[in-house]
């Protein structure tokens, strides 16, 4: 995500030359607004990976909270969700993306004024951007939920999905059952799947 600063002025003028030549925006992901309704992976940082939603349980409950009810009001329907404190992982059915993305940015927008009041901390820079990612296949859906509920763990936070209560884990277990989510788990490896996203 960071990549960028690293880079020389000539891996940064290659970069914006093979975006321009695809037609990608040249300083972000392209983002993929169909009309029709699909399955999207949606993730938000806080500026350069700073716990800035983590600062207190309450902020991660109500930023929880907050993201919920915005996905609830342009999305279908709800598949995983994983709060941290400094990322947020949700999947969503929708067929309205880019009404989403809209409205999850003015949710950003909102959050960013009320934390750097409440931080003492006017003008901070408090999210990066959202990505969304669409699901290509029934693997990639499934890989993708493993991920989600798998990120406390990742990160450290946990040793248990079901341990971290800013998730949709917990009710997933208890929806599915243990077998059948470990089931899920071993045919839907997550492996190297997502390394680079969060770091």
């Amino acid at each position: 995500m960071y990549a960028w600063r690293k880079m020389s002025e000539s891996e940064k003028k290659t970069i914006l030359c093979t975006r321009k030549r695809q037609g990608n925006p040249w300083h972000q992901p392209p983002h993929f607004l169909e009309g029709n309704e699909t399955r999207f992976l949606l993730t938000a940082a806080c500026y350069e990976h700073k716990s800035i939603i983590g600062q207190s349980l309450e902020r991660l409950s109500h930023c929880e909270d907050e993201l919920l009810k915005t996905c609830r009001q342009f999305s279908y329907e709800i598949h995983a969700w994983c709060m941290l404190p400094n990322h947020y992982h949700i999947l969503v059915n929708t067929d309205k993306i880019a009404e989403l993305l809209h409205e999850l940015g003015r949710w950003h927008g909102r959050s960013s004024r009320t934390w750097n009041l409440a931080d003492a901390t006017p003008g901070r820079k408090v999210w990066f951007r959202i990505v969304e990612r669409t699901m290509r296949s029934e693997r990639h859906f499934w890989a993708t939920i493993n991920y989600i509920h798998n990120n406390p763990i990742k990160h450290g936070y946990v040793n248990k999905w079901q341990e971290w209560p800013f998730s949709s884990a917990p009710q997933f277990i208890d929806t599915f059952g243990r077998d059948y989510t470990e089931k899920l788990w071993n045919a839907y490896p997550i492996d190297r799947y997502g390394d680079t996203w969060d770091k």
